[in-house]
Parts: structure tokens; sequence; C-alpha cells
């Protein structure tokens, strides 16, 4: 766990910043969770099937000491090899879909069982750098929960939007999140858009506990005429390591004829193949151990230069007792957090004002979902920064 404090004007700000998810989930965190039974009990006891969990507050005992947002992030920062940058680099426009599909495999992290990151306040921000790599985000909407994200490289020429609102269903027996939103990526000196979609979440209760990413995820380019169809498979009904468990099966073809290009085949926490459908020719395109290796965890680079909307000020206090499982400090932490967004939601109420994000502008439509545009053309440099050493 990374800490920093500093006090001026009679005020304390505190930035608790706790190691990247790996590739093990649980057994490389700061954190560890409570027994899981205990858990499971609980949360029977306070949901029910068809249960807005949107709106569902959950203990801390639940909670692991990230943001939402610092999860968002992390998959964009936190990553042993820069396999961003590698998708500008090609000058053929083959290569650069693939690496562009191999980096959106690159963004998945294994989610741990049992506990999840806290739910964003409305307008809560995270803000990070990793080399030339600016990356913020920010809270866009409380109810439903909506998260944007910017991410620019002038030097690489890349920009990163994205707009996401996860829905969780409760079904008795599971939680299904389907992660809705469009994540634009742009290689700007190309003139190349790739538009994708996340896979959803699933956290399965009976008859074995387990949560993995499952569904179908697309990748196109209308500029360069490619697509990519990837299909992410769960752990089996039963709970057993299948060869389906966190599988990745897929293809990249011609948008205008279909015809497949290559065939993809693996696992997105080992490898990742590609067979070429001409050549027959097989290629590893994605190396979970080149990806994950190496994870650091964000510093603070310039305490002063921290927004006190950042995630990792906002949720200090809570982060701090959970890391230490004092239950009655992380409850108190929690609810003083709350209770001031309450506050705020008072104040504007009674003014007749309506709350406007910091740093996107902002659509929603009931057919067309939710969507978001950065306000400026380039991220600036963060005062948390990921150290290469």
């Amino acid at each position: 766990m990374d800490k920093e404090v500093t006090r001026s004007k009679g005020e304390t700000k505190e930035v608790v910043l706790t190691r990247p998810l790996s590739i093990d989930g649980e057994k490389e965190v700061d954190y560890r969770a409570p027994n899981l039974i205990t858990r499971i009990l609980s949360l029977f006891n306070n949901v029910r099937p068809g249960s807005d969990l949107t709106r569902f507050k959950l203990p801390p005992l639940f909670n692991f000491p990230k943001s939402h947002l610092q999860c968002h992030g992390e998959t964009v920062y936190c990553t042993g090899s820069d396999m961003l940058s590698r998708c500008n680099l090609a000058d053929n426009l083959v290569d650069r879909f693939i690496s562009v599909v191999a980096w959106n495999i690159s963004t998945l992290r294994p989610p741990i069982f049992g506990v999840a990151p806290y739910n964003p306040i409305l307008g809560e921000t995270h803000h990070v750098s990793r080399g030339t790599l600016n990356v913020l985000l920010e809270q866009i909407s409380h109810h439903p929960p909506v998260s944007a994200l910017h991410a620019t490289d002038e030097k690489q020429n890349i920009e990163l939007i994205w707009c996401q609102q996860c829905v969780p269903n409760f079904n008795g027996a599971s939680v299904e999140t389907e992660v809705r939103g469009k994540r634009q990526l742009k290689l700007l000196s190309r003139g190349e858009t790739y538009e994708m979609n996340s896979p959803n979440l699933l956290i399965r209760f009976l008859p074995m506990p387990g949560i993995d990413w499952a569904g179908k995820v697309n990748i196109r380019c209308p500029e360069n005429g490619l697509e990519a169809e990837l299909h992410y498979g769960p752990k089996s009904f039963l709970g057993f390591r299948s060869g389906s468990h966190r599988s990745v099966k897929g293809k990249i073809y011609e948008t205008s004829t279909r015809k497949p290009l290559f065939e993809l085949n693996g696992h997105w926490d080992r490898n990742v193949t590609m067979k070429d459908n001409n050549s027959r020719k097989l290629t590893v395109i994605y190396s979970a151990e080149e990806v994950f290796s190496g994870l650091k965890t964000p510093i603070v680079n310039d305490l002063q230069g921290v927004q006190p909307t950042e995630s990792a000020a906002v949720w200090s206090e809570l982060s701090k007792a959970i890391m230490s499982q004092d239950w009655e400090k992380a409850k108190e932490a929690k609810n003083a957090v709350e209770e001031k967004q309450r506050e705020l939601l008072g104040e504007r109420e009674s003014k007749g004002a309506t709350w406007v994000p910091q740093h996107f502008n902002v659509t929603h439509s009931k057919d067309g979902g939710w969507d978001c545009s950065p306000n400026q053309q380039w991220v600036p440099p963060a005062p948390i920064v990921v150290p290469f050493s």
C-alpha cells in the first residue's frame, strides 16, 4: 500500500493507493477478504431476485480497497508491456488491427469473488500517468452508475474514449453484469478509429461459487474494413476448470465479404494464438505473462496537485480501515462519504442546480444509452504516476 499525507490550511489530504490486480487475483493483492461463507450468507440476507443492485449499498465487508474508477483505469495504465503503443507502430493495416485485438484482450483483469470495488460518487475522478500516457476518468452519473474515460498519448498519437454503464441483474443463483457503452481507440496519425465493447461479468453463487468474464466482444474499424469477433468462456456450471475457463475464441474478417482471415484461440490468463487461414501459420499474439509481469503500484508524484475528487483521496479512510480489517471504522468512513454526497445533493436541489461533469460532455437517450466526449483535446500529466522501476 502506498500512502501520502499532506496538511495545508488546517486540512489534511490523504491518498491511499493499493497494488493493481494481477493474473493471480486475490493471491497478489494488499488485501485478504473475510470468510467467504460469511459474505455469501450476508449477501443472500440483503438482496432478493430481481433487486436493483445499482442502488444496493454493499457493507464494507464486501469491498476491496479500490474504486471502480481505479479498476477501470488500471486496465489501461497498469501493464507489464506497452501493448497500447504497439497498435500505432505497424505500417500494415492488418498488423495494426491484430495489435488492437491483442491490446483489447490485455484489458481484462481477474476479478475477486465475493468482494467488489467501491461504487464511485458523482463527480469522482481518477487521474494517473504512465510515461507519456495520461489517463483521466470521471463518474458522470451515480444512478445509474456511468463512468467515462479519456486517455491520450501525444508522443504515440493515441486517444482512448470510453463511456460505460454496468447493469447487474440478480436472478437468485447468479449475478450477470452487462457492461453497456462504447469504447473507442483512435490512432490519430493513421486516421483510424476502432470501436469495441466489453464482455459481461458473471458471478455465480450456486452450485459452485465463481466469477468470470463471459460473452461476445466485437471490434471494428470502418477505415480499414476489418472486424473481429471474440467469445469469452466462463468456468463450467459445476465449477470445474474446464477448457472453456477463461477461454478466448474468435476470428478476424473482412467487413465487406465476411471472409475470415484469421482464427483466434487460447486463454486470456495464458496465451492466445492466431492462425492465418491462408498460410495456416500459427502466431502467439497475446501473452498474459508479458502483460501481467512486473506490475507497479501507482505513486503520488505531486500531492498538492491531487484533486479532492480523486478516488484514492475520496476513499482513503475507508481503504485504510478495510486494509486493517477494522469494520466498525470502515462503516463509519463509508457512511461519512455517503452522507457528504446526500448533503451536496440537498444543496443542489434547494438551489435548483443541475450537476455538470468537469471533464466530459454527456448525452443520454432512452434508445441510445449514454455517450460522452472529452472537453479537452489532450489529457494533462497527472499528479499520480506509475513508476517504470
